[in-house]
């Protein structure tokens, strides 16, 4: 490892779950062998997921993602301690201690519950856990039910403000996709992978397509959201392919793989 890092890695729905909802045991296996394995080589590490509701919605047996507030919240209710359990057996293996920490608006928003919260990461850390994130959806609309007023919204920027909070050097998005494209590459064979991205130009922006799969509600423009403010915070952020977790080795070398948005360096 070239230094020591505070990370921050996001995972997202698709690569967390089966087209079931049900969760996909190997990827999370996967990911908690490689996040233990960089928190022994002296790096920092900072979890967040997305697929609570996916998973309540498989664990209930509900035939499709439930459409009323409060079927989802409890759906999410539900597929949270069901993945929070799973993580924290797998990270136990690997004698790496997690804890749970679940976010709505108001814990960024407010000052007060804001240094509040940074002051838990700051000592989690320091007992050297990796903190688990999530939103609170059972109480939080914020992300699976379109409002006026965002502070979260989706899991990327979530993650993107705990990078921010945390002063992270780096925040990896793992999702179902290899990075950003100069064009779509399900229309255009010939479609170029961006490996490297100093600015979000109008340009940039025009590239990001919808949102994903049924699963999750995120798309390459909330990547992009994200990135605005991790970059802004001075945090490097990597959207990559989560089907390949032992990427996450060569992107904290700050290899080539997927697309790496710098932050400037008066910003770091």
């Amino acid at each position: 490892m070239k230094d020591k890092k505070r990370i921050v890695v996001k995972v997202g729905t698709s690569t967390l779950t089966h087209e079931s909802g049900a969760p996909n045991l190997r990827r999370m296996e996967q990911l908690a062998r490689i996040l233990a394995d960089l928190k022994g080589a002296g790096h920092e590490v900072i979890l967040v997921f997305s697929g609570a509701i996916a998973v309540g919605t498989s664990r209930l047996g509900l035939e499709e993602r439930p459409k009323e507030l409060r079927m989802k919240q409890a759906a999410a209710a539900v597929g949270q301690c069901r993945m929070m359990h799973i993580f924290d057996q797998f990270f136990a293996e690997y004698n790496q201690s997690a804890a749970q920490i679940l976010l709505t608006g108001d814990d960024v928003e407010i000052p007060v519950r804001e240094e509040h919260l940074r002051r838990t990461f700051s000592a989690l850390l320091e007992m050297g856990v990796i903190p688990v994130v999530n939103e609170n959806d059972s109480v939080s609309s914020a992300e699976i039910e379109t409002g006026n007023h965002k502070v979260l919204g989706d899991n990327d920027t979530l993650s993107a403000i705990v990078a921010k909070l945390c002063g992270a050097d780096l925040l990896v998005l793992l999702s179902d996709i290899d990075g950003l494209y100069d064009s779509d590459p399900k229309e255009n064979p010939r479609a170029k992978l961006l490996h490297r991205v100093e600015e979000l130009t109008p340009e940039i922006f025009e590239m990001a397509g919808g949102a994903g799969t049924w699963r999750g509600t995120g798309g390459m423009a909330t990547k992009l959201s994200a990135a605005g403010i991790a970059m802004a915070a001075g945090c490097d952020m990597v959207i990559a392919n989560g089907a390949r977790m032992e990427d996450l080795y060569g992107i904290v070398e700050e290899r080539d793989i997927g697309t790496r948005f710098l932050a400037s360096a008066e910003e770091k």
